[in-house]
């Protein structure tokens, strides 16, 4: 026991330093014109399972994304969050070890593993030494392929999950936003499905919702493998088949999801936080969806608007005003469009003001737009920022399966530093007016005191209340 707890720590210890060396030598596969995704190879098994395997032999590590298709948006209505208790479960015991057993396996040779779901996948990464490929595959293949799914595993889980909306509720307002904002937008769609699930909706999730869901939707058509790091293509292609070439299919054919409809008029909902001292506001509509053609202006756009600290929202906000500590927007792109949004907190006698504030800057971006010089400013952060998520063989295995998810060619990160320098002022003004909502035109929601609140909210629309306490996301 001494022996193989310092076995241990030495490998730890080991892995630690090979992956910070990583991170400093790092190729960036960068030229002139912006980062270049390095040679790749795509194989699709006759099951619908793909492959994605790229070779990078500066230290000896191997990272792993594995996604299947799906998600949380086809959580059974009522039933929110069973994929994502699903994903928590695949490492919760595997094959022919329990949980602890997994674990202790994976923690004995170095190795790391994660769960995740969102909307439009399960996912499955991870990092392993070279010298343990086999082991790694074997591991996968297990979580994918031959889950425990114990209820007693579940049964902590979903308590576990329930007692941190509970905690977010009590102390963490800001991270329940895009819950409520997008259950709210995408009210009746799958978009709106929250995938964390709800108080009401985890407490429902039985041991045979999550076996059916697994049933119905996971299997080798869904599943994609990608993989980066020191190996050799050509042995690492014959484990992934010989692992998962005779997966079944999932028994369930994906669905077809109408696209989102944009809201036309501005309304609000409240939702009733008697305890607290602040305000948090989320301000939104639908966006665009991954494929979208105008990328490079919207990404230079919504940077300048809301996505850098020097951002027209975050200096109204909170460098020429001082009523919020922070202010931002974002996209969340999909398969179909997801949402635009912006949020910021404030305190509550000074709520109107901001969310005044906040609409009057957004109509501002509508009425002036870019000029040369913020144009100019923005490419040169976006350019900047880009090649730093595509460093390690982590991001790229993680890069990868993004394309393959979304049906995305490598052209989606070869040209894009190209595309950002072709943009133009018109290309801007296009975008703004296509894309970005006028301030009558967004669903405002609203977490904070609502005695306090409530009156001056009128002005901006109908409005629609719910309590913090209650336990969903929705009025549904």
């Amino acid at each position: 026991m001494m022996f193989a707890c310092s076995f241990h720590v030495s490998t730890m210890a080991v892995r630690a330093l090979i992956a910070s060396f990583a991170c400093l030598i790092a190729p960036l596969a960068l030229a002139n014109d912006g980062v270049k995704t390095p040679p790749f190879e795509r194989v699709q098994l006759d099951n619908g399972t793909v492959l994605l395997l790229m070779e990078r032999h500066d230290v000896p590590l191997i990272q792993f994304d594995a996604r299947v298709r799906g998600g949380g948006r086809l959580d059974p209505s009522g039933r929110f969050g069973v994929a994502s208790l699903l994903a928590s479960l695949l490492e919760k015991g595997a094959g022919e070890r329990d949980s602890l057993s997994f674990a202790q396996t994976v923690a004995s040779v170095g190795g790391a593993i994660q769960t995740d779901a969102s909307l439009e996948a399960i996912v499955v990464s991870g990092s392993f030494l070279a010298r343990d490929r086999k082991l790694m595959v074997e591991l996968l293949a297990d979580m994918l392929q031959r889950p425990r799914l114990e209820d007693k595993e579940l049964q902590a889980l979903r308590a576990r999950r329930i007692e941190f909306i509970r905690a977010a509720k009590d102390s963490d307002l800001s991270a329940l936003l895009s819950l409520y904002g997008d259950a709210a937008l995408f009210a009746g769609h799958p978009y709106g499905n929250p995938v964390v699930g709800s108080e009401a909706s985890l407490a429902q999730i039985t041991s045979a919702d999550i076996r059916k869901f697994y049933e119905e939707h996971v299997g080798g058509d869904r599943l994609i493998v990608s993989v980066a790091g020191d190996f050799s293509a050509r042995e690492m292609k014959r484990l992934l088949t010989d692992a998962f070439s005779k997966w079944r299919k999932a028994k369930a054919s994906l669905p077809e999801v109408p696209a989102p409809k944009p809201i036309a008029s501005r309304r609000v909902l409240l939702v009733d936080a008697p305890d607290s001292v602040q305000s948090y506001f989320w301000i939104g509509n639908v966006g665009v969806a991954r494929s979208d053609p105008r990328r490079a202006p919207l990404d230079i756009v919504n940077t300048l608007f809301g996505g850098r600290f020097t951002s027209m929202l975050n200096s109204e906000l909170r460098i020429r005003t001082g009523l919020s500590y922070g202010a931002r927007s974002r996209f969340d792109r999909l398969h179909l469009p997801g949402a635009w949004q912006m949020t910021s907190f404030t305190r509550t006698e000074t709520t109107i003001e901001a969310i005044d504030l906040a609409l009057a800057t957004l109509d501002r971006l509508h009425t002036e737009g870019l000029d040369e010089t913020m144009l100019a400013s923005s490419q040169t952060y976006v350019l900047g920022q880009f090649p730093l998520g595509l460093e390690t063989a982590a991001q790229w295995a993680a890069q990868l399966s993004t394309l393959e998810l979304y049906g995305l060619s490598t052209s989606y990160i070869d040209d894009y530093a190209q595309a950002l320098n072709a943009v133009q002022l018109a290309d801007t003004k296009a975008v703004i007016s296509e894309v970005f909502p006028k301030s009558d035109e967004v669903l405002l929601v609203v977490l904070g005191k609502a005695d306090a609140l409530r009156e001056g909210l009128k002005k901006y629309g109908p409005v629609e209340e719910m309590k913090l306490s209650d336990p969903e996301w929705s009025k549904r």
